[in-house]
C-alpha cells in the first residue's frame, strides 16, 4: 500500500513538471525589443539552443514543434517569435 501512494505522488509530481511549461502565451507577451538576455532568461528559463554568427545571438525555447526564439545583439532582444504557443 505504502509503495502505491509513494508511486502516486511521483506520478502526481511529474505530472505537475511537465504540466508548468514557460512557453506560454502569457511569458512571450512579456518580451520586448531591447529587453536583455538575463531577463528573458528570468521569464523562460534557460534556453534549449543557442547560437551565434556574426555579432548575433539566437536561442532557442523548446523544440521544433512548439518554441519561442529570441535574437540578441550586444545581450539586447532585437527580434523575436513563436511557434504553437498557447
Amino acid at each position: 500500500m505504502l509503495v502505491r501512494i509513494r508511486l502516486t505522488l511521483v506520478l502526481f509530481s511529474l505530472a505537475m513538471l511537465l504540466g508548468c511549461s514557460k512557453l506560454t502565451m502569457e511569458n512571450y507577451s512579456k518580451i520586448k525589443t531591447g529587453i536583455g538576455y538575463t531577463e528573458v532568461v528570468k521569464i523562460l528559463g534557460k534556453p534549449d539552443n543557442c547560437s551565434e554568427a556574426l555579432f548575433v545571438r539566437n536561442c532557442v525555447w523548446g523544440n521544433e514543434q512548439k518554441n519561442i526564439t529570441v535574437s540578441f545583439v550586444g545581450d539586447k532582444a532585437i527580434l523575436f517569435s513563436s511557434k504553437n504557443i498557447k
